[in-house]
């Protein structure tokens, strides 16, 4: 069997006295798309800005595609995807300015270039606003410009934080869609809130809690725990309180 495109080993943040990540460990697998969740505070964010290198473990690794992250930062994201929570952007930059930007920060120049920055626009249906500043823009074109940065290399590794957040049904949906049509050639890590959402594009979720895992199943087997996904997802965040 091939190796996980994923690795995390006993990966643990404290800030100061706080323990924000406690000892989680996991791998994920080409073809797999994780569903990340717990309450505000579980430790999500930390865990996925740790793996994609923004924050500095206290203890513990993450590896991307075998490289770890602290060791061969560059080497690792390389190999990285990542929509940070808010999306973070140039916001005077055009939509269009911004994703060039992107793409010679990842080493394309010329046709290359252009042909990248014309499939991510495509893919996340931006053409409409590509001349436009991002800061211009709605809170759900914002997120749809964070995630074409985030696929505009084609990584084998994708760590979306709230990839829908702030987008209306019917770009819900196409971002979902997005997901199941990229899922079987990469290894995904999607942090939600939206229940729905696991259910409809993870084939397996981690819930975390007080910076634990306190479950890893498929969605189906968490759902079949209670009444329904969202009655096991509160049952499961009380016990670890």
């Amino acid at each position: 069997m091939d190796a996980p495109h994923i690795e995390i080993d006993r990966l643990t943040k404290r800030f100061g006295a706080f323990t924000a990540v406690d000892d989680i460990s996991f791998t994920v697998r080409a073809g797999e798309v994780l569903g990340f969740l717990g309450p505000n505070g579980a430790g999500k964010s930390t865990t996925m800005k740790m793996l994609a290198g923004f924050v500095t473990p206290t203890a513990g690794t993450a590896r991307i595609m075998g490289e770890d992250v602290v060791d061969r930062p560059v080497a690792a994201k390389r190999h990285l995807g990542f929509l940070p929570e808010g999306a973070p952007t140039y916001p005077e930059m055009t939509v269009q300015g911004f994703l060039r930007f992107t793409a010679r920060a990842r080493g394309y120049r010329g046709t290359e270039a252009g042909d990248r920055v014309h499939d991510a626009m495509r893919a996340t249906q931006l053409e409409e606003v590509r001349l436009q500043p991002i800061e211009t823009l709605s809170k759900g074109f914002k997120r749809r410009v964070g995630l074409a940065q985030a696929l505009l290399h084609d990584p084998p590794v994708l760590v979306l934080d709230e990839p829908t957040d702030g987008l209306d049904p019917n770009q819900k949906h196409e971002v979902r869609n997005l997901i199941l049509r990229m899922a079987p050639s990469k290894a995904m890590i999607i942090s939600t809130h939206i229940l729905e959402e696991v259910g409809a594009v993870c084939t397996r979720a981690i819930v975390i809690a007080r910076g634990r895992v306190v479950a890893d199943a498929a969605p189906a087997e968490l759902e079949a725990r209670g009444e329904n996904l969202d009655a096991v997802f509160r049952e499961l965040t009380r016990e670890a309180a």
